[in-house]
């Protein structure tokens, strides 16, 4: 069993060579271990490190059968993903050190094969786990197995690894939610996560739903609380492997590569984007003062690579925490809020539309929830039974009540995070670039980079219009003829609508009008109130 005294003896000569050499030769001749590569940050990872890293060895993914398609067959569909087309212009026959490694995060060992565990412990020296359910609404089962128990499974492996030179655990910027300034430090955690991954093994359902609430304390759902137990049972390991957590938060498209603009993942506020421009979304409940604590998903990867490589040169004896934390967002290098964002990305909505939208794009932020609300089941929900119930008629498949319900829940789990103001501190992230070579410095930009932001929110929305909703730039002026025809459709909606009000406040006025001269006239018929009147 390899140990991190052997580690730290083995690769401190290491450390020399790379302040001369540089991030990129650092890499060189390296195997990498990813878990969570087939997943959005996963796939830009893995072009960055093939792209930019020097002569990679080979980089060795998790991956499990799925829809039909073994491991194998799922990493030749990913290498001809948009995200890989500059490397296959630049450098082709690096997309053939893509090797994927069957296994399931959910067993012991990965359930890998013995073969498989003697490439990882012989071989691979930097692993980054990134793996982890990403469905805020999952249960504490899904989630523990999933987020905690997955990593305690790829923490064990890593400690037989012969060669591990670092160890980067990919957390979220969310995972302590009672703290509204988060510090780039390991936090006490709420609860042993070996007792907590034990007792969703043995609880049944019910048992687990009716405690739940009680687990998660402060936190919104068992997504954060399962990557905070997370990074409790990785600060356990920090003795044994040179191990570093990095907690990136809101990710969002690419800012510069492998293209501006590269998204291929409806989470986050791009699904909130797409459902926005295509006039499915009218309300959201978002507080417009608010920090957007975002970060493009290529800064983010960025900083994973340098995280990993900085582990290698940090003198254990004068290591503040036993764990280095990263808190990878725009924190102070860019002043950004959600108000600013719904305001720029309406602006630019228009200018580049969606294809086929159902409605005009003029829905609003809302802090006010009993409105919200309000806006959303005249505006959204109505409407969908309305659809669905014209393509019943039409003898068609409904889809708007199934669409709502999904959007429905999605939201109510993100308004925890928007209607909240969080102040996440970014000095070690900032200080990776420290010590760079003028090359890296150029190739790993974290904030020596001029963002435009104007700009960007147009990559945003290209961005997602090409590489989630498959439209074609070819299609744009089509699209924009069609929002024209939305924008009339919903001005004389909404004439029409005022003019339906209006008559039926005349009615109620002439009707009030008769009563009220019907109720005057019977009651002068009275013989005492008729001779007053008389």
């Amino acid at each position: 069993m390899a140990t991190y005294t052997i580690l730290e003896n083995e690769f401190s000569a290491d450390s020399d060579k790379m302040s001369t050499e540089g991030v990129s030769k650092w890499y060189s001749g390296r195997s990498v271990f990813i878990t969570g590569g087939t997943g959005y940050m996963g796939k830009v990872l893995i072009e960055k490190l093939l792209r930019d890293c020097g002569d990679i060895k080979f980089i060795y993914v998790l991956c499990r059968s799925k829809r039909g398609f073994s491991p194998a067959a799922r990493i030749e569909q990913i290498r001809k993903l948009a995200v890989f087309d500059r490397l296959r212009i630049e450098c082709p026959e690096k997309l053939k050190k893509i090797k994927a490694m069957e296994g399931d995060l959910g067993q012991p060992g990965l359930g890998l094969s013995d073969e498989n565990k003697s490439i990882l412990f012989n071989e691979v020296s930097i692993v980054f786990n990134g793996a982890a359910s990403l469905r805020l609404e999952s249960g504490l089962k899904d989630a523990i197995r999933h987020n905690t128990t997955g990593t305690k499974h790829v923490l064990d492996l890593a400690v037989e690894m012969k060669n591990l030179a670092s160890f980067v655990h990919l957390s979220t910027a969310f995972c302590h939610c009672e703290f509204d300034t988060l510090d780039e430090t390991i936090y006490p955690s709420p609860a042993n996560p070996e007792d907590v991954m034990r007792a969703v093994e043995w609880m049944d359902d019910h048992t687990l739903e009716i405690i739940t609430p009680r687990l998660l304390g402060p936190h919104p759902n068992c997504y954060t609380y399962s990557k905070r137990l997370a990074e409790s049972l990785v600060s356990q390991y920090a003795n044994r492997i040179p191990i570093s957590v990095a907690r990136p938060s809101i990710v969002t498209p690419s800012f510069k590569e492998p293209v501006p603009g590269w998204v291929d993942s409806l989470n986050g506020p791009v699904g909130v984007i797409v459902a926005a421009g295509k006039g499915v979304i009218r309300s959201v409940l978002c507080s417009p003062d608010y920090e957007a604590e975002v970060v493009p998903v290529d800064i983010a990867i960025n900083a994973l690579i340098l995280i990993a490589w900085k582990r290698t040169t940090i003198n254990v004896d004068e290591m503040d925490d036993p764990v280095p934390c990263y808190n990878i967002s725009k924190g102070d290098i860019v002043h950004l809020t959600w108000g600013e964002v719904l305001a720029k990305g309406k602006r630019y909505a228009y200018e580049y539309p969606f294809d086929a939208g159902l409605w005009y794009p003029n829905g609003s932020m809302r802090t006010n929830k009993l409105m919200h609300y309000f806006v959303v089941f005249w505006l959204q929900v109505v409407p969908a039974y309305l659809i669905d119930g014209i393509m019943v008629l039409a003898r068609q498949k409904t889809f708007m009540v199934r669409v709502q319900k999904r959007i429905a829940v999605g939201m109510e789990v993100l308004q925890y995070f928007t209607m909240r103001g969080w102040n996440f501190k970014i000095e070690n992230t900032k200080a990776l670039i420290n010590g760079l070579n003028e090359e890296d410095m150029k190739k790993f930009f974290i904030q020596n980079t001029e963002v435009d932001i104007e700009k960007y929110m147009i990559q945003v929305l290209l961005g997602a219009r090409q590489y989630c909703m498959k439209e074609p730039l070819a299609n744009l002026d089509r699209a924009r003829f069609h929002l024209k025809l939305l924008y009339w459709l919903n001005l004389a909606t909404q004439l029409l609508f005022g003019f339906f009000l209006l008559w039926v406040f005349v009615r109620a006025f002439d009707s009030f009008k008769f009563l009220l001269d019907s109720s005057t006239s019977s009651f002068t018929n009275v013989p005492i109130i008729g001779s007053l009147h008389a």
